[in-house]
């Protein structure tokens, strides 16, 4: 049908007509309430971003003279993060001279892993970043 015939339509019916694929041959066109459709579409959106869950990523820092209770506790804390879903970044954290033993906090971050081996995959293995060993544990896949 004719633009003029489709536009002829919609206004008696008090209606809009929308073109929807204007590209094709002959153009696609809806007779349509042209505010519902915008406001539905609105709708549409705002409920996915409600239902939308961004991936965070978390840190915890640790130091080479850790306690081991404090390190439980610590790996408690990324465990609750990582059962939601979220990245942990693990960083051991060194000052002054503890740079002189690195293996101590190559071994604590080792540690660290192994407690969280159950719920985590280390997703970047450790590496040097200046006074930062870090390392980037993701959830496991199910």
């Amino acid at each position: 049908m004719s633009s003029r015939a489709a536009n002829e339509i919609a206004i008696r019916y008090g209606l809009d007509l929308y073109c929807v694929s204007p590209n094709a041959h002959p153009p696609v066109c809806k007779i349509l309430n042209y505010g519902k459709y915008k406001f539905d579409q609105q709708k549409a959106s705002r409920e996915s971003r409600k239902n939308q869950h961004t991936n965070a990523l978390k840190q915890v820092q640790l130091t080479p003279q850790i306690g081991q209770h404090d390190l439980e506790t610590k790996a408690r804390h990324a465990r609750g993060f990582i059962e939601d879903g979220n990245k942990v970044q693990v960083c051991v954290v060194f000052r002054g001279r503890q740079l002189a033993h690195k293996e101590v906090g190559e071994e604590v971050m080792k540690r660290f892993c192994e407690i969280l081996a159950d719920v985590a995959t280390v997703e970047k293995q450790p590496y040097w970043e200046g006074k930062w060993y870090d390392c980037i544990l993701g959830p496991k896949k199910k």
